[in-house]
C-alpha cells in the first residue's frame, strides 16, 4: 500500500512511441539504426546486465556494485557511448543465470554476511528511496502496478527500475515502523514472442517484482550446493536491516508468451496518460501566437502602410518633420550599440543552440533517438552543438563587420568559441568534483572530460574560426539610411516604455508558450521519467520561435515610435528575458514537486537549471534580435529619406 501510494504520487508522464517505431511493426526487415532484434533458442543463455542505482531524492546515481550485492568473479564493463557516461550509466554483468524458456523458483543467487557498515549503507539507500536498474536484451527492468486514480478506468503503468527496499509501517504486515527492509528476492517475468517469420524467440517484456524475505534453511550453508530453503513457500517475514548478519539473495524466473511484436515492445514503457494536457499546451501556445500575429499584422498592414503613405508624400515633407514617429530617428537607428562584440558573440552562440535543437528534434521526431538507444539524445546534442560552430562563427563575424567592428574579429571569434561553452564547462567541472567526492557514478570520468575538451578545442573552435572566416569575407549590405554624426537626444519615456519594464514584460509570452511542456521535460530529467513526445515538443518549439520574433517586433515598433533608437540590446533582451521566467519556474518546481534530502542535490539542480536558463536566454534573445534587425531594416528601407 505504501509503495502504491508513492507510485501514484510520482505518477509518470510517459511519452508516446515514435512514429518510426510503430511503422516498424508491420515491416519485415526495417528496424531503427543500431537497434536490431535478437532471437534466442530454447535453453540459450540470456544475459541480465545490471546498471546504476538512482533516487529522485538525491539525484546522485551509484554503480550497482557500490552496494554489497552478489558480485561475479570478473566484472565486465559494457561499452558505453558519451551520453550514457554523462547520464551516470555503468552497465556490467551479473550472477543471474537465465535460460530461454526455463522457469526457476526460489533459486539461490548467493549468501552474504553483511557487516554493520554494509547494513547501515543499505538502510541509508532504502531511506533515500533508491531504485535498482537492470537491463535484459536492451529492455530496462520495470515494476508493474495498476493506476486506478480514474474511477472505472484502471491503467497498467510501468515504473522503470524497482525499489531497493522499503520502510516498515503499520499498514505493512510483519514490519516495524521506521525500520528499513531489504528486497532480497525478485520475481522476474520475461515475455517473449514467437513468429513463423523467424527462428527462436524474441524478448518483448521484462518485469521485476521485488520482495523482502528473511530466508531460513536447515543444516550448514555450502556455497557449492546451497541447502534447500524452508522459507520459499511463504510464511517467512521480511529481511530487516537492523543488525549485521546473513542475507540470502534469491530469484524466480517465469517466461510468458506474448502477442506483442518486437518493434512495439517499448510501447508499454512509453504509455501516454496525459495526451490531453499536451494538446492543451499546443492550443495554449497557438492562442498566444494568433494574438501576437494579429498585432503584427495590424502594425504591418494598417499602421506601417499609413506611415509609408504619409512619409513618402514629398509635397507634405515639411509636416512630416514636425510629426513624431519612427521616421524621426532614421539618422540614429543604425548607430552601433554599446558592447557590440558581446551582442555579436551572444547572437552567434544563440544560432549554435538553435541549430543544435532544431536538428536534434528532427532526428527525435523521426525516431532515431528512441529510449532504446540509451544515451543517444545526449550524445546527439553534444556532437551537434560542436558541429554548429560554423553558423555561430559566421553569424558572429558577419554581424560584427556590419557594426563596423571588424578590426577585432579574432577576439570576437575566440569569445564566440569559448564564452558560453566555458561558463557551462566551469560549472560542470566544479560540480563534478563534488559528485566525485560522493563516489557517485554521476561523476564524469577524467577520460571523458578530456574527450569533451578535445571536442571543444579540437573540433568546435576550429569550426567557429572557419565560419568566422566566411562571415568576415562576405560583403556587408549597406544600411538603408545614413547615420548622423551627432546622436539625437532621446525624449523622456513614459513609465511603461522604460527599458526594464518592457524587457520583463516581453519575456512573459515566450515563456507562456512553453511552460506546460516544460513541466514534462523537468519531470523526465529530475524524476527519471521517459519523455518521448517529441512531436508535441517540436510544435511547441516552432511556436516559441514565432512568439519570440513577434513579441520583439511589436515591442521594437512601439519603442521606435517613442523616438527611442536604442533597439539593438533591447531586441535581444526582450525575448531573452523569458530565460529568467524559466529559472524562476524551475525553483517553483523544485519546491513543489521534488523531495530532496541532500544539500549537494539542491546545488546540482540549481546549477544545471541555471545552465538551461542561460541557454534559453541566449536562444530566445537571438531569435528576437534577428527578427528585430530584419524589421528595422525593412521599414527604413521602405521610406524615402531626404
Amino acid at each position: 500500500a505504501d509503495n502504491m501510494a508513492r507510485h501514484q504520487q510520482q505518477r509518470k508522464h510517459h511519452g508516446i512511441a515514435a512514429a518510426a517505431l510503430l511503422l516498424a511493426a508491420p515491416a519485415a526487415g526495417f528496424y531503427l539504426p543500431g537497434v536490431a532484434p535478437q532471437e534466442y533458442a530454447t535453453g540459450a543463455k540470456v544475459e541480465l546486465k545490471v546498471n546504476k542505482l538512482t533516487s529522485t531524492k538525491t539525484q546522485l546515481p551509484y554503480e550497482y556494485y557500490s552496494m554489497p550485492y552478489c558480485k561475479p568473479g570478473a566484472i565486465e564493463n559494457v561499452a558505453e557511448n558519451l551520453g550514457e557516461v554523462l547520464r551516470g550509466d555503468r552497465i556490467v554483468n551479473s550472477l543471474y543465470d537465465l535460460r530461454m524458456g526455463v522457469d526457476e523458483t526460489c533459486k539461490v543467487l548467493c549468501r552474504k554476511e553483511l557487516t554493520t557498515d554494509e547494513v547501515q549503507l543499505f538502510s541509508l539507500r532504502v531511506a533515500e528511496e533508491y531504485r535498482v536498474h537492470w537491463i535484459l536484451d536492451n529492455l530496462p527492468a520495470a515494476t508493474k502496478f495498476v493506476d486506478d486514480s480514474v474511477p472505472g478506468e484502471p491503467v497498467t503503468v510501468y515504473d522503470v527500475g524497482f525499489p531497493m527496499g522499503f520502510k516498515g509501517s503499520t499498514e505493512i504486515p510483519s514490519t516495524e515502523e521506521g525500520v528499513s527492509y531489504l528486497n532480497n528476492h525478485v520475481a522476474v517475468t520475461i515475455k517473449y514472442h514467437k513468429d513463423p517469420s523467424f527462428e527462436g524467440s524474441r524478448i518483448v517484456g521484462f518485469e521485476v517484482e521485488p520482495s523482502s524475505v528473511k530466508h531460513a534453511y536447515s543444516g550448514a550453508w555450502n556455497d557449492a550446493s546451497p541447502p534447500k530453503l524452508t522459507s520459499c513457500s511463504g510464511g517467512a517475514g521480511p529481511q530487516p536491516l537492523t543488525k549485521p548478519g546473513e542475507v540470502v539473495f534469491t530469484y524466480d524466473v517465469k517466461w510468458e508468451h506474448s502477442d506483442i511484436k518486437w518493434a512495439s515492445r517499448w510501447d508499454t514503457y512509453l504509455l501516454m496518460g496525459d495526451e490531453q494536457i499536451h494538446w492543451f499546451s499546443i492550443i495554449n501556445s497557438l492562442m498566444i501566437v494568433l494574438f501576437l500575429s494579429g498585432m503584427v499584422a495590424m502594425i504591418m498592414m494598417r499602421t506601417l502602410h499609413r506611415d509609408f503613405q504619409r512619409y513618402n508624400q514629398l509635397d507634405v515633407a515639411e509636416e512630416v518633420e514636425e510629426e513624431t514617429g519612427w521616421k524621426l530617428v532614421h539618422g540614429d537607428v543604425f548607430r552601433p550599440p554599446a558592447n557590440p562584440m558581446l551582442l555579436c558573440v551572444s547572437t552567434g552562440t544563440g544560432s549554435q543552440i538553435l541549430g543544435m535543437l532544431m536538428i536534434t528534434m528532427v532526428f527525435a521526431v523521426l525516431g532515431f533517438l528512441s529510449p532504446a538507444n540509451r544515451g543517444g539524445l545526449m550524445t546527439a546534442m553534444v556532437l551537434l552543438f560542436v558541429f554548429m560552430g560554423v553558423p555561430a562563427g559566421f553569424l558572429s563575424a558577419h554581424l560584427l563587420k556590419t557594426l563596423k567592428g571588424g578590426a577585432h574579429w579574432k577576439q570576437n571569434t575566440v569569445l564566440t568559441a569559448t564564452l558560453y561553452p566555458g561558463i557551462v564547462f566551469t560549472i560542470f567541472f566544479v560540480l563534478n568534483f563534488f559528485i566525485w567526492g560522493e563516489a557517485s557514478s554521476g561523476a564524469v570520468p577524467f577520460g571523458t572530460l578530456v574527450a569533451l575538451l578535445l571536442l571543444w578545442f579540437g573540433i568546435s573552435t576550429p569550426l567557429v574560426f572557419l565560419g568566422a572566416y566566411f562571415g568576415y569575407q562576405r560583403k556587408v549590405p549597406d544600411f538603408p539610411v545614413r547615420t548622423n554624426q551627432i546622436p539625437r537626444q532621446v525624449p523622456e519615456q513614459v513609465w511603461y516604455m522604460q527599458p526594464a519594464f518592457s524587457i520583463v514584460v516581453g519575456g512573459v509570452l515566450p515563456f507562456g508558450a512553453v511552460f506546460i511542456e516544460l513541466f514534462f521535460i523537468l519531470s523526465s530529467i529530475w524524476l527519471h521519467q521517459f519523455y518521448y513526445v517529441f512531436g508535441f515538443l517540436f510544435l511547441v518549439f516552432v511556436i516559441l520561435v514565432i512568439t519570440c520574433a513577434e513579441i520583439t517586433v511589436v515591442m521594437c515598433y512601439f519603442q521606435l515610435c517613442a523616438e527611442d533608437y536604442h533597439w539593438w540590446w533591447r531586441g535581444f533582451l526582450t525575448a531573452g528575458s523569458s530565460g529568467l521566467y524559466l529559472f524562476a519556474y524551475s525553483i517553483v518546481y523544485l519546491s513543489t514537486k521534488m523531495v530532496v534530502v541532500r544539500a549537494l542535490s539542491i546545488v546540482m539542480y540549481v546549477s544545471y537549471m541555471l545552465i538551461a536558463a542561460y541557454a534559453f536566454f541566449i536562444l530566445t534573445g537571438t531569435v528576437g534580435f534577428l527578427a528585430c534587425f530584419w524589421f528595422v531594416r525593412t521599414i527604413y528601407g521602405s521610406v524615402k529619406v531626404e
